[in-house]
């Protein structure tokens, strides 16, 4: 029995270093291969950014095609969360409040834009709205065409980015009990004033943290709005299509400042959107 003892305590020790290797494998693929794949084309971007010096940096960055190209995307992405957290509250609250025939299929429909590629999107606002589309062609004689204006932009990227915030707040709103709305539906108030007393508070978190995934998505599409837009020079260049035009040029060094600039508010966006979807889990309501 004294001999077996120590033999007994040894597997035991090996069981546990293979446990403490089976717990560690996960993490290291994640650290070794995962994370360098992800962090090695960010970091490229940067180097290349800054290779040639702050200067250069901040030069490219100052030009009037850039200065056109950032204002232009965050004035787009700005209209498309604000449009977007309209038309998705709406139709968000009309799927969860509301019980009709073809409710399911209507909200499968709405989500169709995120199962979508988004070159695809623009090749069918563009055959809708173009000069041979359907309603192109009628617009035509009146002097009025949409396309490859900011109007076709602004378009493109509300039809991409609204299933973002559709699918945000239509979880809150499942979620929410009826209880309070019925309450104040008994004491009479009207569905507009339990809405705004009732469900609008509850919504806060939600919709903070839907507008700022519709902006973050808005800021950085490229696939819609390179077929919509025309990619005409401070007109309907977005920051993407700048970065897009600049590398087909051969100008790294501007193409890389501006997807620095990109790079830098998308995550700041982000961790913003992280700090609202965990403040607003926690709470269970916000």
């Amino acid at each position: 029995m004294e001999k077996r003892r120590p033999q007994g305590v040894k597997a035991m020790k090996q069981g546990n270093m293979y446990k403490r290797i089976a717990a560690i494998l996960p993490a290291g693929f994640l650290v070794l291969v995962m994370l360098p794949l992800l962090l090695l084309p960010l970091t490229s971007v940067f180097i290349f950014a800054l290779r040639e010096g702050l200067g250069n940096f901040a030069a490219s960055l100052v030009t009037v095609d850039v200065l056109f190209a950032i204002r232009f995307s965050l004035i787009i992405a700005f209209a498309t969360a604000v449009i977007n957290t309209i038309l998705g509250t709406y139709a968000a609250y009309v799927l969860s409040k509301t019980r009709f025939p073809g409710r399911e299929q209507l909200g499968i429909i709405l989500n169709l834009p995120v199962a979508i590629p988004n070159v695809v999107v623009g090749t069918s606002l563009l055959l809708l709205w173009g000069p041979i589309g359907l309603f192109g062609k009628a617009l035509e004689p009146l002097g009025m065409q949409p396309m490859f204006t900011p109007v076709a932009v602004l378009l493109a990227h509300i039809f991409v980015t609204f299933p973002y915030m559709l699918g945000t707040l239509k979880p809150v709103l499942d979620g929410l009990e009826t209880t309070y709305e019925e309450a104040a539906y008994t004491m009479g108030a009207s569905r507009l004033q339990a809405f705004r007393h009732i469900v609008f508070p509850a919504l806060k978190g939600g919709l903070i943290t839907g507008a700022l995934l519709t902006f973050a998505h808005s800021l950085g599409e490229f696939g819609a709005t390179v077929m919509v837009s025309g990619n005409l020079r401070l007109r309907t260049q977005t920051a993407p299509l700048y970065i897009f035009s600049q590398f087909e040029a051969g100008n790294i060094q501007a193409a890389n400042a501006v997807a620095t600039v990109l790079a830098i508010l998308s995550f700041i966006l982000f961790s913003v959107i992280l700090y609202f979807a965990a403040h607003t889990g926690r709470k269970g309501t916000p």
